[in-house]
């Protein structure tokens, strides 16, 4: 089961991120790895078939359009259960805690620690159980993002469901039942403002 937890969220850290030549160029890599366990396969197909189907740039531009531009599929978990309130800081500021008693130092490139592709690769590399309590601890994050992606006819949705699907519980049937999983409302662009329920502030330490 952790072989195939590790390989698929290896694939869906690359998958999600920025399809550049070295992105492309794994994906002969992903689809032996995914092979391994047919169910995973059809998941992972079609994003894996328009990488290699789609010029470079179109596929390029179409990444930032969806991902970069805007946050109707924001990949920063925090995002969505904190969006921008200053309890944002301590939520991230968990992220890198987690990291530093892996004693694996984690590059970040640059982004904020919750970004998903950075969670899952650490998930599958570094700390296979850290990883997973992180995702399982931004399960309502995932299960947004995936309605998100299904609602816009992305085919991520699909790799966001086998991520959802390797952790503890069945996925919330629609958005309203993933409010209720979340305990509250979507996120706020107003630093200061503290829009929900002050008994659900997020878990201290990692």
């Amino acid at each position: 089961m952790s072989r195939r937890q590790q390989v698929v969220y290896l694939a869906a850290a690359w998958c999600l991120s920025y399809p550049d030549e070295e992105l492309i160029g794994r994906v002969p890599l992903m689809r032996a790895a995914l092979a391994e366990f047919p169910g995973a396969v059809a998941d992972f197909a079609e994003v894996l078939d328009r990488l290699e189907s789609t010029p470079p740039m179109e596929s390029q531009a179409h990444y930032v359009r969806e991902f970069d531009l805007g946050k109707r599929h924001a990949l920063h978990l925090s995002y969505w259960t904190d969006g921008d309130t200053r309890r944002r800081g301590e939520v991230l500021g968990n992220f890198k805690k987690t990291y530093r008693q892996s004693d694996v130092l984690v590059d970040t490139h640059g982004e904020l620690p919750d970004y998903l592709p950075m969670v899952l690769e650490y998930a599958a590399l570094v700390d296979l159980g850290a990883g997973r309590e992180l995702l399982t601890r931004f399960r309502a994050s995932l299960e947004m993002l995936r309605f998100g992606l299904l609602r816009d006819e992305l085919p991520h949705a699909r790799i966001l469901q086998a991520v959802c699907a390797t952790l503890p519980g069945k996925s919330p049937a629609d958005e309203q039942a993933v409010m209720r999983m979340a305990g509250y409302g979507p996120p706020t662009e107003a630093v200061g403002l503290d829009p929900y329920d002050p008994r659900l502030l997020p878990v201290k330490g990692a």
